[in-house]
């Protein structure tokens, strides 16, 4: 392919991997003992939540093996196993991969891949905050300590062509707001939030709870996009939990495994695969968060769409059985407010039938192994779509969004 040829990519799922210091550079003296800590355990660094090993994350990406981008993308499309794939989990060696953690470097990269601008999530940022419950202000300094690393090395809107996402909790919704103002004074396009309930300390609660409107009405009238972006869902597990004891199964999330193929449930797994995002979205619409907001703006990132027929049949259900229950449409909401980036092995041409391709992004969630190898990749997904809408779907949705928050 030519550089004439090449068409132009917006990447709306891009990783950087965390260094050892991403969590504690900027940490509060206050909690060196809570939140996450850094251990050396059988020779290697760790991550360390309440003096046990992370569930999910082996340690800071910097110093342990990394996988090989796409290596996981077979398996998690159903077309290989764990064993065939595990070599490839430990197989690259993240100091000969700049570019997972310099800016400029990554920069060189993107203009190899044909990507003229990325949104960059966390890869091990966004599954804390589960695990440091309930230790609520722990979590809270530790995101925001994050979020200072983060404005160090990526910046929020680096070049007007690396866009890094701050992350966000609501579980103090003062702090919440000071962070989200934070952000956005220093060019924040796009914000990270957790896609499940938030920890508070009167326990869990909706994140469309009127107690959480000053968030919202800063990001509606700011115009930034809130991406909910999948992790590791500590709180969502108790639904997991419940389900494996009601059919006899006994959790072993809490085993001190760590990774995440270690305590996989597949019968589990296979009920409550594509719950979080559902219920996260029912919460949102159902509890009136685009009503009293209109203005709001939320992307789901690598949380796939195949949930999207169930919930707007649920959404049209609950319309039709209660009348008055919303004041706009559920359907509308969802299609006004909501824009997802499919999974790499979804069908994309499925979610055509089920939301407007202007809410449809591109992901490639490159570097990780769950991803495509190359970004490029994405683009033989999108046969049977004109050239208009292939346009949109690969960069015109993403910069429309981006852009249009700019200050």
């Amino acid at each position: 392919m030519t550089d004439a040829d090449r068409p132009n990519l917006f990447d709306a799922d891009n990783h950087y991997w965390e260094p050892s210091d991403a969590f504690t550079r900027y940490r509060d003296p206050a909690y060196a003992d809570r939140g996450v800590q850094l251990a050396m355990v059988d020779d290697r660094l760790r991550y360390v939540v309440h003096g046990e090993l992370h569930p999910w994350i082996p340690g800071p990406g910097d110093v342990n093996p990394r996988p090989r981008p796409g290596a996981l993308f077979d398996y998690f499309a159903g077309r290989g196993t764990r064993n065939e794939v595990a070599a490839s989990l430990t197989a690259e060696n993240p100091a000969e991969h700049p570019e997972w953690f310099d800016r400029d470097a990554r920069l060189k990269v993107m203009d190899a891949q044909g990507l003229d601008a990325c949104w960059m999530f966390p890869s091990q940022g966004v599954c804390m905050e589960g695990p440091m419950q309930p230790d609520i202000d722990a979590a809270v300094s530790i995101l925001r300590s994050f979020n200072r690393w983060l404005d160090d090395d990526w910046g929020f809107a680096y070049q007007n062509r690396i866009f890094s996402a701050p992350y966000m909790t609501l579980s103090d919704i003062d702090a919440a707001v000071a962070e989200l103002d934070w952000s956005l004074d220093r060019g924040a396009r796009i914000v990270a939030l957790r896609p499940g309930p938030v920890f508070t300390v009167d326990g869990l609660r909706s994140p469309a709870d009127p107690a959480f409107d000053p968030f919202w009405a800063r990001v509606a009238e700011s115009g930034v996009v809130v991406a909910v972006h999948g992790g590791f869902e500590d709180g969502h597990h108790e639904v997991e939990d419940a389900i494996a004891r009601t059919w006899g199964y006994r959790s072993r999330r809490r085993e001190g495994a760590v990774s995440s193929l270690a305590y996989y449930e597949p019968f589990v797994d296979a009920l409550i695969h594509d719950r979080r995002t559902h219920d996260f979205l029912a919460a949102l619409i159902t509890h009136g968060l685009f009503e009293r907001h209109p203005g709001a703006r939320v992307a789901s990132i690598e949380n796939g769409a195949t949930w999207v027929p169930g919930l707007r049949r649920v959404l049209l259900r609950l319309h039709t059985q209660n009348p008055g229950m919303f004041r706009r449409h559920p359907i509308d909401q969802l299609d006004e407010n909501v824009w997802i980036a499919p999974f790499v092995e979804d069908d994309v041409a499925e979610l055509a039938r089920h939301m407007p391709v202007e809410r449809i992004l591109f992901g490639s969630d490159w570097p990780h192994a769950e991803g495509f190898a190359e970004p490029n990749q994405f683009l033989a997904c999108l046969t049977g779509f004109s050239a208009e809408e292939q346009r949109k779907i690969i960069h015109g949705n993403a910069a429309a969004l981006t852009f249009a928050t700019a200050r």
